[in-house]
């Protein structure tokens, strides 16, 4: 069930999809956070900007969390639904709680985080859905390669 600390996490995760779109990259934006809403870790996809197809919001952000070992006590929150590649590296690290701003521009991966009893919050946040809407209009081709079509 979305909380009041899921929307302020969702916030910071589209502070840095805004800042990706600004930099003419794809606006997705991710955040990790301790049980009291603490930040840990920031990122957004750094694809366009860096020219690493790896390099999505989920990943660069767990990158700069470094080395932990309390994995298991963060959530992790991202402006679109993780795809699988971003859903497998929260559960490699056993990361138990998702907080997803908008489904409806891509439905990720979210079957395998409820097949591993991971807790997921989607919260149909009108700017996240909004501002990937805009840049999938706006890069029709840049979309379609981050997603493989």
């Amino acid at each position: 069930m979305p909380t009041d600390a899921d929307q302020r996490l969702i916030d910071a995760a589209f502070a840095q999809a805004q800042k990706s779109y600004d930099q003419g990259g794809l606006p997705i934006g991710s955040v990790l956070a301790t049980a009291d809403g603490t930040l840990v870790a920031q990122g957004h996809n750094e694809r366009v900007q860096s020219g690493d197809p790896t390099a999505h919001a989920e990943v660069v952000c767990i990158r700069r969390a470094g080395r932990r070992r309390d994995w298991h006590a963060l959530t992790l929150a991202s402006t679109l639904s993780p795809c699988i590649m971003c859903t497998g590296t929260s559960l490699l690290y056993r990361i138990p709680r998702v907080v997803v701003g908008e489904n409806q521009n891509f439905l990720g991966a979210e079957n395998l985080f409820r097949e591993r009893n991971v807790e997921l919050a989607v919260l149909n946040d009108p700017r996240c859905t909004a501002l990937m809407a805009r840049f999938i209009r706006e890069h029709p081709d840049l979309w379609n390669e981050d997603i493989g079509v």
